[in-house]
């Protein structure tokens, strides 16, 4: 890492050089480290340090953007006079207004030593540990053991600067047998945090248990899903409407009904990017201090996220500090979700099921009816039957078609603790696991 002064440094030429009205500079250092694994075997270890610094000028309404990895003097001119030139050639936005002012940031405990000076063959030693047990087993495993510094630096023309560091490690595997899957991943900011072991023992748990698989009839069935398949539909539930824009486009679920409830009271949802609990950053990609907001009150929707320009569409909005790199058409969005946790156990909460389903993961998943949260995609990786209180058998996996907000008006329980799921780039939410009742499988495979 090039550290703040060099960045500043970096930053106040950049801003010399403007002779726009307003001006954004946005410097991103990333060095990451990758160990690849397949068939049993480390295939691959790569590394990357790359600097890009982002410029964005304003004049008036009138908006541009160009970037560069190039740090001479001269590339800096020229990414400047780029996002200058875009901006000339481009139609006023009138609801553009400014750039942010200063801010003070919250110091964050989201930078690790030992995870920004991992070596190769510590990642190699975790992934051994995966192999290994899945060789013993007569199973195959596949993924990455993989660490990633990040530095970040916005200032503009208005006197704003912020800085910080921050650190993630994250391994994930898949383990394959001739007609079963299993799947196991931790991330962390810390890398000592990390147990590939115990990964190892998930995955391969999952696919000595999912051999020979059965069908079963596509159908209403309660569900327990895991904290991945949780993810997944609240990543949904985000993309589909929880920004400022999506609401302003009237293209969110949480279009006119502010106040009313749609889920269940067991559901709260809200996004904090300075909860330890996650993958921590004091602030978004304008330099805006992250906030606290909540989304979903016991089952009642509360509110949306936003950046400058969505705040500034309406009268007495600020920026909560969710702001995504310019150029940015999607809106602001809410990157360190939480779900607050229920008080059962998994023993408890696989005792009370007759008959239903217990999921993994889910993939391929997709919206239909962005409105009603109507999503679609496919179970992967240990799909199982519960009866009378016991998982029983393997099954087949299944496509499922269902309603987000409809499937979180019927979770009757939710497990007692949360797990920090990886989502888009070096971000991630924390949530439970979830029996709900009434899930809608729409189909059925052959594997």
């Amino acid at each position: 890492m090039r550290g703040r002064p060099e960045l500043e440094g970096i930053a106040d030429r950049v801003l010399e050089m403007s002779g726009a009205d307003q001006t954004e500079v946005m410097i991103a250092g990333v060095d990451s480290q990758l160990t690849r694994f397949a068939a049993n075997a480390i295939h691959q270890n790569v590394n990357e340090t790359d600097v890009t610094v982002r410029v964005r000028a304003i004049f008036g309404k009138k908006v541009g953007v160009a970037s560069t990895n190039d740090l001479s003097i001269e590339a800096l001119r020229r990414v400047v006079a780029s996002a200058e030139t875009v901006a000339r050639f481009q139609q006023d936005n009138p609801d553009f207004h400014s750039l942010p002012g200063p801010a003070t940031v919250s110091k964050t405990e989201a930078y690790s030593p030992d995870t920004a000076s991992c070596a190769p063959e510590k990642r190699a030693q975790g992934v051994a540990a995966i192999c290994t047990l899945s060789r013993e087993n007569g199973l195959e495993a596949a993924g990455a053991f993989s660490t990633r510094t990040e530095e970040l630096l916005i200032a503009n023309s208005l006197g704003l600067s912020v800085y910080d560091q921050r650190t993630t490690a994250n391994v994930m595997t898949v383990v394959m047998g001739d007609d079963s899957s299993g799947y196991g991943e931790e991330t962390a900011i810390d890398v000592t945090n990390l147990d590939p072991e115990a990964v190892a023992r998930t995955a391969v748990d999952k696919a000595l248990r999912s051999r020979n698989p059965t069908d079963i009839e596509p159908g209403a069935y309660t569900v327990i899903l895991e904290e991945g398949a949780v993810a997944t539909m609240v990543s949904m539930l985000a993309y589909l409407g929880l920004g400022a824009l999506s609401v302003q486009e009237g293209r969110s679920f949480m279009c006119g009904r502010f106040g009313e409830q749609i889920t269940g009271e067991n559901i709260t949802l809200w996004d904090d990017g300075l909860d330890p609990r996650g993958l921590v950053n004091a602030f978004d990609f304008e330099g805006v201090p992250k906030q606290r907001v909540m989304l979903i009150e016991k089952g009642v929707a509360r509110g949306v996220v936003y950046d400058t320009f969505t705040a500034g569409r309406e009268e007495g909005k600020t920026s909560t500090g969710h702001g995504l790199p310019a150029p940015n058409t999607g809106g602001p969005f809410p990157m360190n979700l939480f779900m607050a946790p229920g008080q059962a156990s998994k023993k408890e909460m696989i005792a009370s099921i007759d008959k239903g389903i217990w999921v993994t993961r889910f993939h391929y998943t997709n919206p239909v009816h962005p409105i009603k949260t109507v999503i679609t995609g496919m179970t992967r990786d240990g799909t199982f039957l519960i009866e009378n209180g016991e998982i029983t058998r393997p099954l087949k996996n299944m496509r499922f078609t269902q309603s987000v907000l409809e499937a979180f008006s019927h979770a009757d329980m939710l497990h007692s603790e949360l797990k920090l799921i990886p989502t888009r780039g070096s971000f991630g939410m924390c949530v439970p696991m979830a029996k709900i009742d009434g899930f809608t499988f729409s189909g059925k495979t052959e594997f």
